[in-house]
């Protein structure tokens, strides 16, 4: 499950990919249009600068904006800064590898080799999913409900 945390960085980062090009965003703007509460946005925000995601200008007409184009930004770069581990198992987690404290025999479990397919898979498309294509996928489905 994603956290609220990285729900809500991506919901930025799309906001900001809207805006790709033109004019830096402000938090407040930001907050109002995502529904996002302002604090726990300026903490995310600044989290995503620190790590290279955005650029910061202060003053008038000052905001954020992306570094980077919204098609060089994939789904797991964002989890993994915001939300830890894909995998939803600790002994299956690539960056996050604990053992299981019930499993007797990694190599023969089951659950895990499962697990492990489910991470690949689950890694796959978030590494091939970006936020441009999810600007995209919002204008379809946009346009999809207006000609129903």
């Amino acid at each position: 499950m994603l956290s609220k945390k990285t729900k809500y960085a991506i919901r930025a980062l799309i906001a900001l990919g809207e805006a790709f090009g033109g004019e830096p965003l402000n938090i407040l703007s930001i907050s109002q249009k995502e529904k996002i509460p302002k604090k726990f946005l300026e903490q995310i925000l600044l989290e995503m600068r620190n790590a290279g995601f955005l650029y910061s200008k202060k003053g008038a007409g000052g905001g954020y904006s992306l570094l980077k184009n919204p098609a060089e930004i994939n789904l797991v770069q964002v989890m993994r800064l915001t939300g830890g581990p894909i995998a939803q198992l600790p002994c299956v987690s690539l960056n996050f590898y604990q053992r299981c404290d019930e499993c007797k025999d990694e190599e023969s479990c089951g659950i895990r080799d499962t697990f492990r397919d489910v991470r690949d898979a689950t890694l796959k498309i978030l590494t091939e999913t970006t936020i441009a294509d999810l600007i995209n996928k919002e204008k379809n489905l946009a346009e999809k409900m207006i000609s129903l």
